[in-house]
């Protein structure tokens, strides 16, 4: 009414010419539907196919079609007359066939945003599990597809699908059961979509409790505004509605808020409405309601009864009517320029002509926004974001919140003012909607077989790794100087360690290196003291003091496996280590020949002889040493040991050690040791039973002994431990061992030369033969 009205007012457009309208009621169902059509196409209250029983007036297209089927049960009667259907409906793809519709017109904007605007609102407040609601038809089934794919994309799941039939509205067990359906389902977001017949089973549930715990998200052509005197008014509040955008038509407001029915005595609809609206009558004696006002407006009534500002379908209907006039304009111009006369009053005849320009029609509205009925320039809708809030005292509004603008650049198209949002009645802020509880740092996301993306377990994160944010997908490894706390959520330095002297166990091994090595110089200080007696001169005392010495090295040279590793104390470690004990085992391999070669001496004309007491045995420690030497020098020039920082091996601290550069080098410098010290424990063993005053065989073979089941124990261990107590193993190893030989050797001896110096003449040795 509206639209035509200002059109009439419009000098500039159908000059001369009065545009006009019918009323016709779109019953909800094919048969009434067909009905309607008929009798528009044959006149008012007949239904005869094939006549018309008007001679003027006739209209030259149909707007309508707030539903796709009601357009299709319209337009498969209109369409044998080739008459122009202008739905202002939500755009349909399956309406835009031009060959199964090519009289359909499509007013409305394509919707294929509206799935990527309600999940932008879905990842906005973290919604991840999300029921779906829907009106049987094509286009609802379209929706659902192209929702369902962006949701995927987003990691967005679907709890439930819930198509509504149109047939069933009125089904109590049809309602029964989708109740039970939404009760059951954890998610506490619902999107809804459909139109409005489908879903009137819903707005007026009488069990609106099963309602009030989920937040609904919906578009505006669902009509969510409660029905008028309905108690379950707020089954929807705090609804998100998607209106799509409309420009501000001037003058609008004003004609609403004059209209009234005895303006417009014609119009039944309009009284009909007005009455049900203010509860009044318009004559004395008819109804129950007193008569109504004379000054009634309608910008009184409340949002379930009309919204004072234009709706999205509104708009559509407006531009259609706008369409349709400028479509008959552009007809008459072309008319009038080839005929110069043309009767107004035929113009019914000519409706199948206005396809032609309907096609190609642009114009600007009275708003200034410029329409193309164009099917190609449709262009995609945007949307503002509707708050539905009601009342306690039976009002309610609709507060825009937010807005999607499909053009615009990405991360700028979404737009909400989360404060500004009412939220349901059992919400006092954005509530998750998920399937899973969250994932808490230091967990990590793991998949449940055949279910979807959205449940999961939640797992904790591996050794090494943290999760310091909710619901992460993979836990992240530490650097490899940090290493995870106790609850895996953030990264801690890792602190340096090595066998310091400071800590208990360095400062007991270095004591004890320190005491052996000062007990080794006591027996050694002994020995000189002591140097001319028998038992000191017995098996060559220069080797008794080489291997003391030596010994003594021993032991302080396991001080440098103490303290922090250094470039100097790395090259020293290991081939100070392996040149000491190769001077001490080769010393005892020559006192070993040595009794040999005493006991064969004493035999006549043993060539023995010559030996006994020559430099013999010195030059096979020197020999001996000298292999050692090379085979150390070749390891420090090819691949020298060197500092290095393990940060694997514990997983709380950097371990300070020294890499050996080549274990090869390493294990060989410990195999020649193997070599004389098995080589050591033969000869010995061999000899231990030869008749000789002080035979040092036996203490040599019990200190071989336990020389070589240290070492052999040392390797398996060594292998097995890491760190600072590798360190410590090897320190270790070289005191016991060479505490074994300094004890079993050199202390049998100590004792006779302090404790029993009798023993230790010659004169004792004379008498004692066998001692």
């Amino acid at each position: 009414m509206f639209a035509i009205e200002e059109i009439n007012r419009n000098s500039n457009l159908l000059p001369n010419i009065t545009l006009g309208f019918h009323i016709f009621n779109a019953y909800h169902n094919d048969d009434r539907t067909l009905e309607s059509s008929l009798i528009w196409l044959s006149g008012q209250g007949q239904t005869i196919p094939n006549y018309s029983c008007t001679r003027q007036g006739k209209s030259v297209a149909v707007i309508g079609g707030a539903t796709s089927e009601l357009t299709v049960s319209m337009g498969t009667l209109l369409e044998l007359y080739r008459i122009p259907q202008i739905s202002y409906g939500l755009f349909d793809p399956l309406l835009s066939d031009p060959v199964q519709f090519p009289s359909v017109y499509q007013m409305a904007s394509r919707d294929t945003s509206l799935p990527l605007a309600m999940v932008r609102l879905m990842l906005h407040f973290k919604w991840t599990w999300v029921g779906l609601v829907a009106s049987d038809d094509s286009r609802s089934e379209k929706f659902l597809r192209d929702l369902q794919e962006e949701m995927a994309r987003n990691d967005v799941c679907v709890a439930f699908i819930q198509n509504i039939f149109t047939g069933y509205t009125d089904d109590i067990w049809f309602l029964s059961y989708f109740l039970k359906t939404l009760s059951s389902s954890t998610a506490r977001v619902i999107v809804i979509y459909g139109n409005t017949d489908t879903l009137l089973t819903m707005r007026f549930s009488e069990v609106p409790q099963t309602l009030l715990y989920r937040m609904w998200i919906t578009s505006s052509h669902w009509d969510i505004a409660k029905k008028p005197g309905s108690i379950y008014f707020d089954n929807f509040h705090g609804t998100l509605i998607f209106s799509e955008q409309t420009s501000k038509i001037p003058g609008f407001k004003h004609f609403l808020k004059t209209i009234n029915p005895t303006k417009y005595p014609e119009d039944i609809f309009l009284q009909n409405f007005w009455n049900s609206a203010f509860g009044c009558t318009s004559k004395h004696g008819k109804g129950d309601g007193a008569v109504c006002s004379p000054n009634a407006s309608l910008d009184t009534l409340g949002l379930s009864y009309l919204d004072m500002t234009m709706s999205h379908q509104s708009y559509t209907v407006f531009n259609a009517v706008y369409a349709v006039a400028w479509a008959l304009h552009e007809m008459f111009l072309v008319r009038s320029e080839m005929e110069s006369n043309r009767d107004g009053n035929n113009l019914g005849t000519d409706s199948w002509k206005l396809h032609s320009f309907l096609k190609s029609i642009q114009f600007n509205n009275s708003a200034g926004s410029h329409v193309v009925l164009a099917e190609k320039k449709n262009s995609v809708a945007n949307y503002d974001i509707l708050n539905y809030v009601t009342f306690g005292n039976d009002t309610e509004v609709l507060v825009k919140v937010g807005e999607f603008i499909s053009q615009a650049p990405l991360g700028q198209e979404f737009i909400i003012q989360q404060k500004a949002i009412v939220w349901p009645r059992t919400w006092r802020e954005p509530l998750p909607s998920r399937c899973n509880k969250v994932c808490s740092p230091g967990f990590h996301i793991k998949a449940q077989e055949g279910k979807p993306v959205c449940c999961f377990d939640c797992t904790p994160c591996p050794l090494g790794q943290i999760s310091n944010q909710t619901d992460r997908d993979q836990c992240m490894k530490c650097p490899e100087d940090q290493y995870p706390n106790r609850e895996r959520i953030l990264c801690l330095p890792k602190k340096l360690t090595f066998l310091a002297y400071e800590e208990t166990l360095g400062m007991v091994l270095a004591s004890i290196a320190v005491c052996f090595s000062l007990l080794t110089v006591l027996v050694l200080w002994v020995f000189l003291k002591h140097k001319d007696t028998p038992i000191v001169k017995a098996n060559n005392r220069d080797l008794s003091y080489i291997l003391l010495f030596s010994l003594s090295l021993c032991f302080l040279c396991s001080l440098l496996f103490i303290g922090p590793p250094t470039a100097t104390n790395c090259l020293l470690r290991q081939t100070t280590f392996g040149i000491m004990f190769t001077v001490a085992v080769s010393s005892i391999l020559a006192k070993t020949i040595t009794v040999i070669l005493a006991f064969r001496a004493t035999r006549p004309g043993s060539r023995s002889r010559r030996w006994v007491g020559s430099r013999a045995p010195i030059s096979l420690v020197v020999f001996c040493t000298f292999i050692q030497v090379m085979l150390c020098a070749i390891w420090l020039l090819l691949s020298p040991p060197f500092p290095d920082a393990d940060t694997h091996s514990d997983p709380e601290h950097i371990i300070l050690e020294c890499n050996e550069g080549s274990l090869i080098a390493f294990y060989s410098i410990l195999g020649y040791m193997a070599f004389l010290a098995l080589a050591s424990f033969t000869v010995a063993f061999l000899a231990r039973n030869l008749p000789d005053t002080f035979n040092e065989a036996k203490f040599i073979t019990f200190s071989m002994f336990v020389f070589c089941s240290v070492w052999v124990s040392f390797l398996p261990t060594y292998q097995s431990t890491k760190g600072k107590m590798m360190v410590a193993v090897e320190v270790f190893s070289i005191l016991s061992s060479s505490a074994g030989l300094l004890g079993c050797i050199f202390i049998p001896k100590c004792y006779v030369i302090l404790l029993q110096p009798q023993r230790n003449t010659k004169k004792f040795l004379k008498n004692n033969p066998s001692s």
